[in-house]
């Protein structure tokens, strides 16, 4: 039979137990999934929005302006919210290179599997470049995000509280059904003005083959299927079949 001291010992080891289990448990942190604000969840009301409608993300770097894109109940998308991109390396042009400092340009999407809730960098997504179009030309580097933490070297690094809600509103639509979205990341607004601006640029034909991608969107409103055929962004099926027809290669993103 066990003594009055034994009993009492086996009780206090049972509670110190118990005391480290909960200890675990606390330090288990719940998945971040972000936070959509009251007031923009109020703005998607009045915009006659489902909470967990489908979205499309539009970066426009001269602006520094990223710009969450959502569809109304008629199936149009409009333009919901806009951030200040709080920070992002090199100059207007694609990136091309590991290590040029460049930020992305081009047509990407997003997977559920590209957002990481345990960044180093509070949260982020990661834009998937190269996508099948910059390998065409043989570009090179990996791991380009948009994240939080204000600070970038060939990301685009928007400020914590940014990020906490556009990270929200990219988990809402995926739980709404959505299976990806599209990220449009562009030089500039794609108007006839700019790009004549720029024509002198070694990336204007570049920029004009974004701007039929960009060009579909206003005519729709809705983000176009997007294929890569023979080093081309191609944005309609017809132009993709052509392309198929006279013995060209297309891959679609």
């Amino acid at each position: 039979m066990a003594t009055l001291g034994q009993a009492w010992g086996a009780r206090l080891v049972a509670l110190a137990m118990l005391g480290l289990l909960a200890g675990c448990a606390a330090e288990i942190e719940p998945e971040k999934t972000g936070t959509v604000y009251p007031e923009t969840l109020a703005l998607m009301q009045s915009m006659n929005m489902e909470r967990g409608a489908p979205i499309f993300v539009r970066i426009i770097k001269q602006d520094s302006r990223l710009e969450v894109w959502k569809q109304d109940r008629t199936g149009a998308f409009r333009l919901l919210k806009s951030y200040a991109i709080c920070h992002f390396s090199g100059a207007l042009g694609p990136k091309k290179a590991e290590g040029d400092h460049q930020a992305p340009e081009g047509f990407y999407w997003i997977g559920r599997n590209q957002m990481n809730p345990h960044s180093r960098e509070y949260l982020s997504f990661n834009l998937g470049y190269p996508n099948a179009y910059d390998r065409s030309y043989g570009r090179t580097g990996d791991s380009l995000m948009v994240h939080g933490g204000c600070r970038s070297v060939g990301c685009y690094a928007m400020t914590n509280e940014q990020m906490e809600e556009i990270f929200g509103l990219a988990h809402e639509a995926f739980a709404g059904g959505q299976d990806r979205f599209q990220v449009q990341a562009l030089p500039f607004r794609m108007t006839a003005d700019a790009l004549d601006q720029h024509r002198a640029d070694v990336n204007a034909p570049f920029w004009q083959n974004l701007k039929q991608g960009t060009d579909y969107f206003d005519r729709s409103a809705q983000p176009p299927e997007v294929q890569v055929c023979n080093g081309r962004y191609v944005f309609d099926a017809q132009t993709a079949l052509t392309s198929m027809g006279a013995g060209g290669n297309c891959t679609r993103l």
